[in-house]
């Protein structure tokens, strides 16, 4: 994974007026030593501070990842990082005159068209690219981000938002300098019609116009030139993700996926990747005879399971306690899959919801019918092995409460599948009655 740091051979400017402050600026991309990284400099202030663009540094992720030391600010950093991670620039120092870069059309074209200009010259540092060896994750309300281990920058994406005009939209790419250049830094940001008015009173987007955003009101998409791609939207979430993982201070190489991602929610799994990316080791000389490698074991696939006992099912599920909501699956189909959950009253969510009348979260019956409807999806063909994650939940009911003694009956049926997204619709019965119920929307990745 060694390669060598990379930095500009001479130094570029761009101008224009920063999305959110509306302030006018200059931007000049400059040469930096080996191992200084990023640094963005503030011309217009007294000493020209630097701040490093590092996850420790960031003070702000409302609609945009702002760094900052003391009372100095740099806002909207995403893009300008996106293109110098996916470009392998490892060392720069970028000059403005104002607290926030120049937002061009929206996307991360103008700033690629400035590293082409400035170009890229080898340095004598190596690159260190981070990577982990576990899963790791955050999930905040309907967003979630998902970091496995992999070889190389991929990153898959879903988003889905409540309004017309805004269908569910899925993409995933293998991340190099051409697919980025390609797929993703041509997408522009976007908003929606009603929230302008917020953004607007909350002194955001006074930079924003139909020349570097896409506006979405009803069913109709506000823009200049049209879209460039059908489903730009989805593309740009990921070339932000792109920008705020580079806040690690290093190229990354993971699997991402992530559902109704964010600058909040890519920031917490930056500080989480901070904490557990090892840096590679150097690989040590030959021995003078390899042992054999330990044979592997792999759990069985679920393809080849019946009725499945709670030992089996741990080798199925990615979740442990206390997360997970089965204790048998009695019955495993192609379509169909039925699950049970003993409610103790030692479980560990009694303790403090409503201690003195114990009653099983509602979203815990949720998860529960989740992890019955994901092991479904993923029985037999072409899904087996795979990974099923919860994008969303409609038509929930909680009906009775479930407490201490209920044993849940949990019921899911497959309704629709289309390529990696599937639906299901879940029950909950005790003693024969429905206790609670929705109809769940599921990707499945792998």
């Amino acid at each position: 994974m060694f390669k060598q740091q990379q930095t500009f051979k001479k130094s570029v400017s761009f101008s224009g007026v920063g999305l959110h402050t509306g302030n006018a600026v200059t931007m000049t991309f400059k040469p930096a030593a080996a191992d200084t990284g990023i640094r963005f400099k503030r011309m217009d202030l007294d000493e020209q501070p630097e701040v490093e663009a590092l996850v420790a540094n960031v003070v702000e992720t409302t609609r945009g990842t702002t760094i900052g030391k003391g009372n100095m600010r740099v806002h909207t950093i995403e893009h300008v990082m996106a293109a110098f991670h996916a470009m392998g620039v490892d060392n720069a120092v970028v000059e403005l005159d104002a607290n926030e870069p120049p937002v061009g059309d929206g996307s991360a074209e103008p700033y690629l068209k400035m590293i082409a200009e400035a170009g890229l010259v080898e340095q004598d540092g190596k690159r260190e690219v981070a990577q982990i060896t576990e899963p790791i994750w955050f999930k905040q309300g309907d967003s979630t981000v998902v970091m496995l281990p992999a070889e190389r920058l991929q990153v898959s994406c879903t988003i889905s938002f409540p309004v017309g005009g805004m269908d569910s939209q899925y993409f995933s790419l293998g991340v190099d300098r051409e697919s980025f250049a390609q797929e993703l830094a041509p997408s522009r940001t976007f908003c929606f019609f009603h929230e302008v008015e917020h953004l607007m009173k909350a002194g955001l987007i006074k930079g924003g116009s139909l020349e570097n955003a896409n506006i979405v009101r009803g069913e109709s998409v506000l823009t200049q030139g049209g879209l460039r791609f059908r489903d730009e939207f989805v593309r740009h979430k990921i070339l932000d993700i792109i920008g705020d993982i580079y806040l690690l201070g290093r190229p990354v190489a993971a699997q991402i996926i992530a559902i109704r991602p964010g600058h909040t929610v890519n920031y917490e799994l930056t500080k989480q990747l901070a904490q557990k990316a090892a840096k590679p080791a150097k690989p040590p000389a030959a021995p003078a005879a390899e042992a054999a490698a330990p044979a592997k074991t792999t759990p069985p696939p679920i393809s080849d399971a019946g009725e499945v006992d709670s030992v089996a099912l741990l080798k199925m599920v990615p979740h442990r306690y206390p997360f997970v909501m089965l204790d048998r699956v009695l019955k495993l189909e192609a379509k169909k899959a039925v699950a049970i959950k003993n409610v103790s009253i030692n479980e560990p969510y009694f303790q403090g919801h409503f201690p003195g009348h114990p009653v099983m979260p509602g979203v815990l019956q949720l998860e529960a019918m989740a992890q019955c409807g994901g092991i479904m999806l993923l029985k037999g063909g072409e899904n087996a092995g795979k990974l099923a994650f919860f994008m969303s939940a409609d038509n929930v009911k909680y009906r009775k409460p479930v407490t201490p003694g209920d044993q849940l009956l949990i019921e899911a049926e497959l309704t629709a599948q289309r390529r990696n997204i599937g639906r299901a619709k879940c029950t909950c019965k005790v003693g024969g009655e429905v206790v609670s119920e929705a109809e769940l929307m599921f990707l499945i990745h792998g």
